[in-house]
Formats: structure tokens, C-alpha cells, sequence
């Protein structure tokens, strides 16, 4: 069991980049994937901004309760944010993210940090493929969806979340939700 904190966009943000990868030209994806093996789009239900990664050892109830503690102090409204554009790590395809204002980026920053992450060395990103090895192309394969720009979207809810391994990739299950509400002032 592996568990991690995550935000999740909204249905409409996950419609909205669902139906730009299906309108994807795939003579043109194929071409851009030649050069690695087992290239594959991530399943739209898995689509998820991972704030922290807690480790395969991490207690469920201990990590869902230093968030609950951390999240009762938040004092940034909800961040409004959309995905747009893209780019690659190894062996990964992501969309990024970006906060509609500063304050929105600071709550984004906010919420790293309530997770048990660090939001300096946070980039945010949704994964949207992956591949097993070889050479990709690092510049023509985020020109994939280099001007996509998604609809806004409020941040609603961290979760934590346990990842299993199950035949078609991993198997998420939330085990604890928090809403992003700002704390009461005083």
C-alpha cells in the first residue's frame, strides 16, 4: 500500500482535458512516442495533483490526522486554478497547473504545505501518460498539448489517498477527505 495526499480538479476540468487528448491526432502521437516503449495515456479516474507522497510505510490514521490539525489553521481562501500546457519528466507526460492570481498560488503553496509537502520544491502537475523506457522527444512530445488551457476550477478537497496495485495499474481508494475551507478568524 502506497499513500499519498492529493488534490483532485474538478469533473468539468477532467471533461474538458479528456476530450482534448481524444481529439488528439494519433498518426501525430505515434510519431511523437516512436522512440519509447509502452506508452500510454493515464486513465481520466486517476487524474490527480499529488501534494505529498507519504510512502509505502505511512499510517493511514496518523497522516489523516496531522492534515486534519494543519488544515484547521489554513487561512487562504480555496485556490482557483486551471490546467494548461504541458511538459515531461522521465517517463511522464503531465498537463501543469496554474493558479488564476498570487493569492491563489500562495493557497496552492498553503495546501503543500498542510499536506506534509514542500511547497518550494513543488511543481504542480497533473500526469496524463507514461511509458515504460527509451527516448522521447523532450521537446515534441509536450508540444502534444503545449496550448491546451483548461476551464477554473475551485479547489474542493484534499484526500488522502491508499494506491494498490491491481491488474490494469494502481487501484486508488480514499481513506480520509478534508475539505478547503478557510480556517475561522478568531
Amino acid at each position: 500500500m502506497r499513500l499519498f495526499t492529493a488534490l483532485w480538479p474538478s469533473d468539468e476540468a477532467v471533461r474538458h482535458l479528456s476530450e482534448a487528448i481524444s481529439a488528439l491526432d494519433r498518426a501525430r502521437v505515434t510519431e511523437v512516442t516512436a522512440g519509447v516503449r509502452k506508452f500510454r495515456f493515464t486513465p481520466a479516474e486517476r487524474w490527480h495533483l499529488t501534494l505529498r507522497f507519504h510512502g509505502d510505510d505511512a499510517d493511514p490514521q496518523r497522516v489523516a490526522d496531522r492534515l486534519d490539525r494543519r488544515m484547521a489553521h489554513i487561512t487562504a481562501a480555496p485556490p482557483a486554478l486551471r490546467l494548461t500546457g504541458s511538459g515531461t519528466f522521465r517517463g511522464v507526460l503531465w498537463t501543469g497547473v496554474e493558479p488564476a492570481t498570487e493569492s491563489d498560488r500562495l493557497a496552492l503553496r498553503e495546501l503543500v504545505r498542510a499536506a506534509g509537502g514542500d511547497p518550494h520544491g513543488f511543481r504542480a502537475h497533473l500526469t496524463i501518460a507514461r511509458w515504460a523506457s527509451g527516448r522521447a522527444d523532450r521537446r515534441s512530445m509536450p508540444g502534444l498539448l503545449a496550448g491546451y488551457t483548461g476551464p477554473w476550477w475551485t479547489a474542493g478537497e484534499l484526500a488522502v489517498m491508499r494506491s494498490d496495485q491491481g491488474e490494469g495499474g494502481p487501484v486508488y481508494r480514499a481513506v480520509h477527505r478534508v475539505p478547503v475551507t478557510r480556517a475561522a478568524s478568531g
